[in-house]
């Protein structure tokens, strides 16, 4: 039976791609475009729990709104990675397409907002970059300007080959869990799995903390790095965090307790250069998730499943 690798034609490099060293200037660059994409959904779409309702979602060519709602009908905005544009529809027929190449970002969102108002979807985002050191106003940046298409289709493909494992790993749990989706404002694809407890703010947290993690959860992700981290990775942490949480076991090797993040941090090259990156990556999912939840006490019997159930076959007539 063939593989989906070879049913799609990709080796296992292609499918989990070197991320380019070189690509940061990119990479912050993409991060603001799609904080102006993002924005959009916090202007217009209905309120979800935990800010559902802002994050964008993986599509088979990038990252997609979503139908988000306006007068009486929908519009959906969408990166499409392999062409490189932003496409913008409507549910009336309307179609814009905006050409992604090195281009500052206060001119990609003058012709975002401008496509916007042609289709007559008149709508006002806060021009503030968010989660960001140094932000400048999207209007006013003509500092972040580059765009690397071979790298940013290299990031494409590592993110929806860690996607399609996060989203298997999601079977067995039905309690409260987002889906697999991406958070602009800290640049990352993510889900969480809850316990059904509230989880206790600390004092002096921003507004993001206070609505996303007032639960008890199990949050993991890949994220191309910034900060502390410059190199793509995986992350996974629990709030709260439980006592001796930091000394678990955690597959696979190579995954480490990043002391001043309060996270487990798995490098995305030593998955994608193991034997079986799937395996590599759910490994690590799995173990911090069950080193998490048997810590903090989760009622597991409740919020999971044994097996998946499957369909009855067809009886023949």
């Amino acid at each position: 039976m063939a593989t989906v690798e070879q049913a799609q034609g990709l080796s296992k490099d292609e499918r989990w791609p070197a991320i380019a060293a070189d690509w940061t200037a990119t990479r912050d660059t993409l991060q603001m475009w799609t904080q102006i994409v993002g924005k959009l959904k916090v202007a217009l779409s209905p309120f979800q729990n935990q800010l559902w309702h802002t994050a964008l979602h993986p599509t088979g060519r990038g990252l997609t709104t979503q139908p988000i709602p306006y007068d009486d009908g929908v519009f959906e905005t969408s990166f499409d990675f392999l062409d490189h544009n932003l496409v913008i529809v409507t549910s009336s027929g309307g179609r814009k397409v905006v050409p992604l190449y090195e281009r500052t970002v206060a001119s990609f969102y003058e012709e975002v907002m401008g496509c916007l108002a042609s289709l007559g979807i008149d709508v006002r985002i806060n021009t503030k970059p968010q989660e960001v050191p140094n932000p400048i106003p999207f209007d006013q940046d003509t500092t972040h300007g580059s765009y690397d298409a071979d790298a940013v289709n290299r990031f494409f493909r590592a993110m929806s080959a860690s996607a399609s494992v996060m989203w298997k790993h999601k079977s067995r749990f039905t309690g409260k869990a987002s889906p697999v989706h991406f958070f602009w404002g800290s640049f990352d694809l993510t889900t969480t799995r809850h316990s059904g407890e509230r989880a206790a703010i600390p004092p002096g947290r921003d507004y993001i903390y206070r609505v996303a993690e007032n639960e008890a959860n199990w949050a993991a992700g890949f994220w191309p790095g910034s900060g502390p981290i410059e190199y793509a990775a995986y992350y996974a942490y629990v709030i709260p965090e439980p006592e001796a949480l930091s000394r678990a076991m955690i597959e696979p090797v190579g995954a480490v307790w990043n002391a001043a993040m309060r996270e487990f941090i798995l490098p995305y090259e030593a998955v994608r250069s193991s034997a079986d990156p799937e395996a590599s990556l759910m490994a690590f999912l799995e173990s911090t998730y069950a080193r998490g939840a048997e810590l903090g006490k989760w009622d597991r019997n409740r919020l999971e499943i044994s097996e998946v159930p499957t369909p009855r076959h067809k009886v023949a007539a």
